[in-house]
């Protein structure tokens, strides 16, 4: 075979390997490699040609799952909200220990996919409510479904799920920052680099260190929630809160 030829069969190969990995795409292969993609380099890196060199395939064949880059990411992040079992709460629990179990399924999806967060959390400030993905209106209308059946009105229920959102959306955000410069350090204030900080200016700060840097999420989870639920309780008419 000449040079020639080599070539030509090689460049034939090429090309039917990428055709053959192109039939074997599928939009749940092409999100699971955007979401793996995603955790381990950063949601700047995801773009069609980086996706498409990740699954070994030409980018321009993505385009048949996701029109632009933005699809991609509003698909994404359907994709990782089907990750949380919502729908398998029952009508047999409280409605306050069926959020409480959501709300730290919810806390542990986001400390897994943390890169993904501010999808979470950007995506409503731009979107408006009806114009959403579909996956991540379901989640919204389940809770409803949850708080209506347990006797709540529609207004309280709104009320409910509005403060109950904003504050796991609160807490992923306060602990995604409870980041320490030397996790292995066991002096607090060195482990966290508040040593830097004039003691006169931040008295308060310095002598917390010990509780900064014991942090628990779990732990301030249930007491945001606690405080939640009994605050709502409060404030309106709804059955007694059941800690």
């Amino acid at each position: 075979m000449n040079a020639s030829s080599s070539r030509e069969a090689s460049t034939a190969g090429a090309q039917n390997k990428r055709d053959h990995v192109s039939e074997r795409l599928s939009r749940e292969r092409v999100l699971a490699a955007a979401l793996t993609m995603v955790d381990t380099e950063g949601l700047n890196v995801l773009s069609m040609r980086r996706l498409g060199q990740r699954l070994g395939c030409n980018p321009m064949s993505l385009y048949r799952y996701f029109p632009n880059r933005a699809a991609l990411l509003d698909a994404l992040v359907e994709f990782v909200l089907k990750q949380l079992p919502v729908s398998n709460l029952t009508d047999e629990e409280d409605w306050q220990a069926q959020l409480r179990a959501g709300g730290h399924q919810f806390r542990e999806l986001a400390i897994a996919h943390p890169n993904v967060v501010p999808l979470l959390v950007a995506q409503p400030l731009t979107t408006p409510l009806g114009l959403r993905p579909v996956g991540t209106l379901q989640l919204l209308e389940q809770l409803l479904a949850l708080l209506t059946r347990a006797g709540l009105t529609v207004d309280n229920a709104l009320h409910v799920a509005r403060t109950f959102t904003g504050c796991l959306v609160g807490h992923v955000l306060n602990e995604l920052q409870q980041l320490t410069v030397d996790p292995a350090e066991p002096e607090p204030l060195y482990r966290l680099g508040l040593h830097r900080l004039p003691r006169p200016q931040f008295p308060q700060l310095l002598s917390a260190a010990p509780q900064l840097a014991h942090y628990d999420g779990a732990i301030e989870l249930d007491f945001t929630l606690d405080v939640l639920f009994t605050g709502l309780t409060t404030q309106l008419t709804l059955p007694p809160f059941r800690k």
